[in-house]
């Protein structure tokens, strides 16, 4: 017998969330040596390669899992976009992959950074329409089928709309990195661009903690269906 629709959506969004969980615990990890002063400009530099290179799959399951978990929900009958619906989110959900690709293969240039700000500025308009969308859902006016049972379809979107929020904040954070790098290339040991450099990335791994919290509740609802 071979393997359904349903179960292949379902292989990919696992490795969609191992992605997403173990790059961003990669990100952590290397974090430390980016703002370690006591390590060459040059290796720490080495560093946010990695840190890049980590998180651009980090990156890539984020955006997968929106279509995935969509596409699924409509052969579940919890969403009403099935159909053409798929058609069109997939084509979007991949223009936005190769948006999210486009910006990591240009990332230490000037263009990489506008390409960056357009993938931020997506999620600004995306964010809203999810959030939305789960809230009404859950109170019952839809879109998503907000009666008891399937109640956590809405609560998984909201969630990861929640979390998209904490990813566009470390998205801010590590575009910070290539410019705060760029003033220590020209002004090694500048003070206030390690000052700058240290602080964000405090913020950023107080806020990894949220992150994988969220991302752990998010694959709990989706594995238990508990409301």
């Amino acid at each position: 017998m071979g393997l359904s629709e349903l179960a292949l959506l379902k292989w990919v969004h696992i490795l969609a969330m191992a992605y997403w969980l173990g790059g961003e615990w990669g990100v952590f990890q290397t974090s430390y040596h980016i703002v370690n002063r006591d390590l060459p400009l040059a290796e720490r530099r080495r560093h946010m390669e990695t840190a890049y290179r980590i998180d651009i799959l980090a990156r890539s399951g984020i955006i997968l899992l929106l279509p995935l978990g969509l596409h699924m929900g409509a052969i579940w009958t919890v969403s009403p976009y099935g159909g053409p619906w798929l058609w069109l989110i997939w084509t979007l959900a991949l223009s936005w992959l190769g948006l999210c690709w486009a910006a990591f293969v240009h990332r230490e240039s000037d263009r990489g950074l506008r390409l960056t700000r357009v993938d931020e500025a997506l999620r600004f308009l995306l964010i809203p329409l999810l959030i939305g969308s789960a809230l009404s859902s859950l109170l019952g006016h839809g879109p998503f089928k907000g009666e008891p049972g399937m109640l956590w379809f809405p609560a998984k979107i909201l969630i990861y709309a929640l979390m998209l929020v904490i990813g566009l904040k470390l998205r801010f954070i590590m575009r910070e990195w290539t410019l705060l790098f760029r003033c220590l290339d020209q002004a090694p040991g500048d003070a206030v661009a390690e000052a700058r450099l240290e602080h964000s990335i405090r913020i950023g791994r107080l806020l990894a903690y949220v992150y994988w919290a969220g991302i752990a509740t998010v694959a709990l609802i989706g594995a238990g269906k508990p409301f």
